[in-house]
């Protein structure tokens, strides 16, 4: 029995399914079929009347019998076939066959979408004919007007265009032929011909007409303002060569002979409208020209520089030789006194090869200007190079100056160090006189010596003759330790024997009671009368702190307070 409700059960739920995957195909099938009914009621029949509108004859009347049959196609065999192939495939989901009913339905929609791409490609060539008919009587129309426009300006001002004239004029007849042919071609149906035609008169006139507007500018340039630039050139480079300017590497003559002949190339090129090519090539002219203004001009410029800086490089060189004997004198003065490293000298003879090299460099540079066979513009990028290398010198040679200087100063306030290190310690000891206390701790002692020990050795440096300032800044840095750290001791050494006085007795009320500070309190004074406060403050304040919380502090102010 639970057999036969479990197949039951099976059964109703196969059904269910098969129920389900059926009403999917079949809504897949209601698409195809009306995307078949949208394709069949495409008015494109009304699309192609458009068309009889036009001259029925060549290309148009091709054209038209091509979409004709196209479609006449697509309704009678395409479209027709397609029912067929959906009756089928509702056959097959009837009979719950879907992956056959899945395969025909993709067919289906695949010749549907060809037959819409067909469809489409038909209604945008219609389009285009019937547009193109229609720009065609628009464009032509205004492109008429342009050239009667153009050609009245040609006529007006041949002047204007030289020999290049009867080039624009000719471009001008070829339009009209392009008329002639676009109106044979309009009246036979070729439409789409046509359209070429317009588009590429439109391209030749648009050329013509930029042509009119540039060829006179172009022909002022290369017959007039290029030519009278390269004359000024010409005769600049010969009056800068009677006045003794070196110009050889110019080779400007030359220059200009070849820049004339590609100049009669460019207006060769101009006069049969070949614009853009000799636009290009005046371009890189006028570029050149501009170089050559230029390098005549750096000529002059560095001749000025030349001028203006060749006697005062000249006393900037001897005052630094002067500099530099003066600096060698103050050498050997200064090692009389100080200890002078390796380093020093090594500076000291950097210095003189630099000042070898410069003055060679500087009498090369002389006699190069005395023969005259160098470019003014190479001979002033040298005096500026030399002119650096000396200022180079100068500001190496007055780091050095003040290093020796420093030497003489750092003697100078290691002996005012020492005076203020030295009063210090006066000032320390009397403190700790004045504090009566009981006695010094070992330690102390052994501070308060090691402290005039390195006072000692300050002054033993300051005595050699010559002085080493190096060393003499590092026992320096150890007295100034030293004796800061002794200052630093000292301040706490008192303090310590205050707090623990007072500690003592303030814990004298607690003896009788807590027999634990009489022991602490007897250790305490016990590490007193041996000078060891640290150890009887210590002592004291532990064993107070376990009956009297926070009776440090209290001691503390108390002695603040005094």
């Amino acid at each position: 029995m639970t057999y036969f409700i479990g197949f039951i059960i099976l059964l109703l739920a196969l059904f269910v399914l098969g129920y389900f995957i059926k009403k999917k195909y079949f809504k897949e099938m209601d698409r195809l079929e009306a995307w078949k009914i949208d394709l069949f009621n495409r008015p494109i029949l009304d699309e192609m009347s458009k068309v009889k509108q036009l001259n029925m004859t060549g290309q148009t009347e091709e054209l038209f019998e091509g979409w004709r049959n196209q479609w006449d196609d697509i309704i009678t065999v395409k479209l027709p076939d397609l029912e067929e192939m959906l009756f089928d495939a509702e056959e097959f989901i009837d009979k719950y066959r879907f992956a056959k009913a899945k395969a025909v339905q993709k067919e289906i929609n695949d010749k549907l979408q060809s037959t819409e791409n067909e469809i489409n490609k038909i209604v945008e060539e219609l389009h285009e004919l019937v547009g193109s008919e229609e720009k065609n009587r628009t464009e032509i129309e205004q492109l008429k007007e342009l050239y009667r426009e153009t050609k009245k300006t040609l006529l007006a001002h041949r002047h204007s265009f030289g020999k290049s004239e009867k080039y624009l004029e000719a471009q001008l007849d070829d339009v009209t032929k392009k008329f002639h042919e676009f109106d044979e071609k309009t009246d036979h149906g070729n439409y789409l011909e046509a359209r070429e035609l317009v588009l590429g008169i439109h391209d030749q006139l648009m050329k013509v007409k930029n042509n009119m507007a540039t060829i006179p500018q172009l022909l002022i340039e290369c017959q007039s303002l290029i030519p009278a630039q390269l004359s000024d050139i010409l005769e600049g480079y010969r009056e800068m060569t009677e006045k003794g300017y070196y110009l050889s590497h110019i080779q400007l003559e030359n220059e200009i002979e070849s820049l004339q002949e590609k100049l009669a190339a460019y207006l060769a090129l101009i006069e049969e409208t070949k614009i853009e090519e000799a636009l290009e090539g005046i371009g890189e002219i006028k570029e050149r020209i501009d170089i050559l203004f230029d390098l005549l001009e750096k000529e002059v410029n560095a001749k000025h520089f030349i001028l203006q800086n060749e006697k005062g490089m000249s006393g900037l060189l001897s005052s630094v030789l002067e500099e530099h004997d003066h600096l060698s004198n103050e050498v050997r003065h200064v090692q009389e006194s100080y200890h002078l490293t390796e380093s020093d000298f090594e500076i000291q003879r950097h210095l003189e090869k630099q000042l070898a090299t410069v003055t060679k460099h500087y009498e090369i540079l002389m006699e190069k200007m005395n023969i005259n066979e160098t470019a003014l513009t190479i001979l002033c990028e040298e005096l500026k190079e030399i002119k650096m290398h000396i200022e180079m010198i100068q500001e190496e040679q007055e780091n050095f100056a003040l290093k020796l200087q420093a030497l003489r100063k750092d003697e100078f306030e290691a002996r005012e160090t020492l005076r203020e290190l030295t009063k210090k310690v006066g000032e320390t000891i009397r403190l700790v006189s004045k504090s009566n206390i009981p006695g010094l701790p070992e330690d102390y002692k052994y501070l308060l010596e090691d402290t005039n020990e390195s006072i000692q050795n300050v002054k033993l440096q300051l005595q050699e003759k010559p002085l080493n300032v190096s060393a003499l800044n590092q026992y320096l840095e150890i007295a100034v330790l030293t004796v800061e750290k002794l200052s630093t001791t000292t301040v706490e050494l008192i303090e310590n024997v205050l707090l623990a006085e007072k500690a003592i007795q303030y814990g004298n009320r607690y003896r009788s009671q807590y027999p634990s500070v009489a022991k602490g309190l007897s250790d305490a004074e016990n590490a007193f009368r041996h000078f060891e406060y640290q150890e009887a403050l210590e002592q004291a304040a532990t064993s107070l702190e376990s009956i009297d919380p926070g009776v440090l502090k209290k001691i503390k102010a108390t002695v603040v307070k005094q």
